[in-house]
Order: structure tokens, then C-alpha cells, then sequence
């Protein structure tokens, strides 16, 4: 089958739909293949704990009519136990074919790929940071700029984080914090020097969701449910901007398709496909290329291309989690609330490290998730999380992806190899960045209750990136500056795999804006084809 487009897009997900734009406001022909995975059935419409109180079937969506949640009871996120999001992941493993051991891997066959089902955080890499990419920083702003107001940001505050996370100029302003929280920024406020020489700063969390309305996509209430799915639209997803690019008489989707292979068609190239929910196969035939399924998948199709008996580096973020106590609030009564992060932290652990988390509610989120994070039998556990969950929030912290020593490669049976150990740095970090943690919010008049502060599973912060890193001088298995693969004409790749480093803040703004850029560097590049 040959659809007669200038270049094919492989993958729906943020880099995917950021590369579109540029190449179809400028006319191009653009061909996205995808997955196809969408949810069945609309998200919960009503409030999160209104429904745990009165709705009489309600093990419909905690469980699910085949038991998903109990199925995947030692998967490594809450949103991978939600049953209206198991669309998301499925058949995920078994297209890619991997061969993973103890690193854990998570990825999406779904259009808008894993955005739909993120923590929706955002920050923009520093110029410090910037100096590992192989082009000047300058060479973003427009690009961060453009995704930003596209996007929606919300958490624009005069506080401690804003040139942390550096998004307040296409922000609006934050989502309402709970009393629990509000009680957390007020405490750091009045001891902030104090806590501030111990290494922390604290500040309300920029994340891509909605204030205010914005045509189909309605401001957040509150609900409790953002764990379970945003029947508002309100947090950002992929999908939002595959609607849009529909528009365009010049855009073609095609969803349902796995990408198998990219193969030379003479002067052109060949995407063999074959059906994510079938058996039939098809073909795509473009000039250029442009790879944006993800890390792993598109750092097998490029190991594939370069008949890979290579080895390739991966960042994966060490990340550790934590329940926090706030004992002036014992007794309160669980209220709904904003269920992504509320307020975020950055610590400093040495001259060149630092820790990055965020805080939630825990009003959307069912007890069981805690239970096994104590060091209780589960029973006793349940009594005592049903007695402190109401005046508890949950925090996280990731580290820079440096720190887990990982690789990836293809097997000669095409299953994709992927190994790591966290570095033996990350043990002594994160016990030090506990010990900040529970003396700040200490100050704060919160307690981070014993045994609480778990490491999580390597691979677990499904922060993956660095496979085929951009360089100035780009060797085989790396990517140039535009994110060509080198020796490898007219295929781009603009996921997470071109990352040359991952911070411990969050990334994907920053995939999206390099996404961004790059698709604006090949509409450039086929205009002067053109000539």
C-alpha cells in the first residue's frame, strides 16, 4: 500500500504529534501510523469519593469485569492496575518481543502512546543542562515556547521553583491546592531559610493541565479522578493534538499498525507493518522517516536498520517514594482534590546532583496501594492506613537517569535486550536526600512515616531515554544534531532515544520541543529539495 506523502511518522504519542505540526502548516504530506489502542468506554464522570461511597458497581472500574487489577497486582504503577487504562500498555510486550529480566519496561500500543496515563509534569532543561546537547539552547525556546501554549501549563508562581522548572511564561496559573498541601507551602514559607540550607526548595508543581477551558477541553474540578482517566480532558494527552492535526486535508492517520521493519525502496523508504489486533500486514512507502514510538521502539526498528550487533547506553531515572503524615490533621475527614503533583521539591545532594519530586492527594487513590509499602503485616497495615490516609499526602523523588548503568540490544531471535543496575551511588544518594526530606517537611510539620521511603524497581520510573543520542560528531548507533541516525539518510528520530541526558526533572516538554525542532529542520530541508 503506498499513500503518496512526503514523510511517515511513526508513533502518535507527544514527539509524535510535535514533529507533525511544523511539516504540515508548511504543507507536507504527512502519514502518522499508530497503534491504534483506544479506551472503549468514556472515564468516570463523577467524583472520585462520591462513587467509592454510592456507586454499587463500582468494582466494574476499580477491578474490572475480567479482574485486571488483581492481575496485575505486582506491576510497578497504580495506573498499570486501572482497568479503563489498560489499553494503554496492552500488547505493548508482546509486539516488541522483549527480553527485559529484572529491569522493568513500560511502553504503549495506544494513540497518544503513554500521555495517556502520565503524571502530566512539565520543566524545561536549564542552560546548564543544555550544554550536553550538540546545538545551542537558543535553538529551543521557540519550540518550548510553541509546545507550551499548546499544550496548556498550569502552576505559574512567584516561588522558589520557577527558574527550575522555567515554563511560568506560556503558564497559567496553579490548580488549588488541598488543605494538606496548603498547610505544607505555608510551613516552608515561614521556615524557608532554614530549609533551604539543608539543601530543599519547594514550590507549586507545573503540569500540563487545564485553569481554565479551552474549547473541547474543560478547566479541572477537582474530582479526585485523575488516576482513572480525565473525563474532562483536562489533563494534556496526545490525542488532543492527533484531533487537531486531522484538520489538515495534508495529514493521513492510520491507526492499527505495528511497525515491524524499515526496509530501501530504491530511492525511497519502506515501513512493513503488520496488524496490532490481526493478522494482516501492510506497507508504507516515504522518503523520510521519521521514528517518534518511543524509546524502545524506535531503538529496535533502528537497531533493525543498522543490523544491530550493537550495544547501546540507556538512562533510566533511580526514583523512590514515600507516604508524609501531617498529624494536625488526624481525624480530618478524606476530601477530593487535585490527584496529580500539588507541590514539587528539588534537592540539592552534591555539587553536581540533584533530587526532584513531587507531592499528591491520596483522596483518588485506593488504600490497598499502600498497604504493602509499610513494614506491617497487610492487615494491621489496612487498620492503620484507614486511621492516617486522610491527613497523609504521597511524595515521590527521581534522580538523574545517569545513575542507572542500563543497555539496550537486539538479540539475534529479535527480541529486544534490556539490562540495568542502579549505580552504587544511588543507595547512599537516596538515603541523603531521605534524610533532607524528613527534616524539611519536618519544619513543614509533616512526618514521613517509618519504612515508608522505598526505592523503587530499576526501570520503574518509566523515564527512559539516551539510546541514540544526538552529537555534533554522531558515531553508528547515535544521532546528529538533528536527529538524523547516522549513516542512515532521511530517518529522524525525535522520541526520548536522541536525549543525550535526563535530569532528574521531567522530560517530556523537552521531548516534545526537540520533536518540534526537528520537524521544522526537515520541512526546511524538503523546501530546499524542492528548489
Amino acid at each position: 500500500m503506498n499513500i503518496d506523502v512526503d514523510v511517515i511518522i511513526i508513533g502518535s504519542g507527544p514527539a509524535g504529534v510535535s514533529a507533525a505540526f511544523p511539516l504540515v502548516k508548511a504543507g507536507y504530506k504527512v502519514l502518522m501510523i499508530d497503534g491504534g489502542k483506544t479506551k472503549s468506554h468514556n472515564y468516570l464522570q463523577q467524583n472520585y469519593l462520591e462513587l467509592r461511597e454510592n456507586d454499587s458497581s463500582q468494582t466494574n472500574w476499580m477491578i474490572g469485569e475480567k479482574f485486571h487489577a488483581l492481575k496485575m497486582k505486582t506491576a510497578i504503577s497504580p495506573k498499570l492496575r486501572i482497568p479503563d487504562l489498560a489499553y494503554v500498555f496492552d500488547s505493548f510486550h508482546e509486539k516488541i518481543k522483549f527480553n527485559n529480566g529484572d529491569f522493568t519496561v513500560v511502553g504503549s500500543l495506544a494513540s497518544g502512546g503513554l500521555s495517556n496515563a502520565w503524571g502530566a509534569g512539565v520543566a524545561r532543561f536549564s542552560n546548564k543542562e543544555m550544554e550536553k546537547f550538540p546545538f545551542p539552547a537558543a535553538d529551543l525556546e521557540k519550540s518550548y515556547r510553541d509546545v507550551g501554549l499548546r499544550v496548556g501549563i498550569s502552576g505559574k508562581s512567584a516561588d522558589d521553583l520557577r527558574d527550575y522548572f522555567g515554563v511560568d511564561n506560556e503558564a497559567d496559573g496553579p490548580v488549588a491546592l488541598d488543605d494538606l498541601h496548603l498547610s505544607l507551602l505555608n510551613g516552608y514559607t515561614k521556615k524557608r531559610h532554614k530549609i533551604a540550607s539543608a539543601g530543599m526548595m519547594l514550590g507549586r508543581s507545573r503540569v500540563a493541565v487545564l485553569t481554565s477551558d479551552r474549547k473541547n477541553r474543560k478547566a479541572c474540578t477537582l474530582s479526585g479522578n485523575c488516576l482513572w482517566g480525565c473525563d474532562r480532558r483536562s489533563i494534556y494527552s496526545a490525542v488532543e493534538d492527533l484531533e487537531l492535526l486531522k484538520a489538515y486535508p495534508n495529514f493521513y492517520f492510520e491507526p492499527g499498525w505495528f511497525a515491524d521493519a524499515i526496509i530501501r525502496d530504491q530511492e525511497n523508504w519502506k515501513v512493513n507493518c503488520s496488524a496490532v489486533d490481526g493478522l494482516n500486514i501492510n506497507y508504507f512507502v516515504a522518503k523520510k522517516i521519521i521514528l517518534a514510538a518511543g524509546t524502545f521502539s524506535s531503538t529496535k526498528l533502528a537497531l533493525k536498520l543498522l543490523d544491530g550487533n550493537l550495544r547501546l547506553g540507556l538512562l533510566s531515572s533511580p526514583t523512590a517514594a514515600f507516604l508524609l503524615w501531617l498529624p494536625k490533621f488526624f481525624g480530618r475527614k478524606l476530601v477530593s482534590g487535585f490527584g496529580l503533583g500539588q507541590l514539587s521539591f528539588a534537592v540539592q545532594l552534591n555539587n553536581e546532583i540533584r533530587g526532584f519530586g513531587s507531592t499528591f492527594s491520596t483522596a483518588g487513590i485506593p488504600l490497598s496501594e499502600f498497604a504493602s509499602h509499610l513494614p506491617l503485616r497487610r492487615g494491621n497495615a489496612i487498620d492503620v492506613l484507614s486511621a492516617l490516609l486522610s491527613s497523609c499526602v504521597v511524595g515521590n523523588i527521581f534522580l538523574p537517569g545517569h545513575l542507572t548503568n542500563a543497555s539496550v540490544t537486539l538479540l539475534h531471535n529479535e527480541q529486544l535486550h534490556v539490562e540495568g543496575v542502579f549505580d552504587e551511588s544511588v543507595y547512599p544518594l537516596m538515603q541523603q536526600a531521605s534524610s533532607i526530606l524528613k527534616k524539611s517537611f519536618f519544619s513543614m510539620g509533616g512526618v514521613i512515616l517509618p519504612g515508608s521511603f522505598t526505592l523503587g524497581k530499576v526501570g520503574g520510573d518509566i523515564h527512559y531515554a539516551g539510546t541514540l543520542p544526538m552529537r555534533k560528531s554522531p558515531q553508528r548507533g547515535e544521532c546528529g544534531q538533528n536527529g538524523e541516525l547516522a549513516g542512515v539518510n532521511n530517518i529522524y528520530i525525535v522520541d526520548g532515544a536522541v536525549l543525550p541526558i535526563l535530569p532528574e526533572k521531567s522530560h517530556t516538554l523537552t521531548i516534545m520541543a526537540n520533536a518540534d525542532r526537528i520537524g521544522n529542520v526537515i520541512a526546511a530541508h524538503l523546501q530546499m529539495e524542492k528548489v
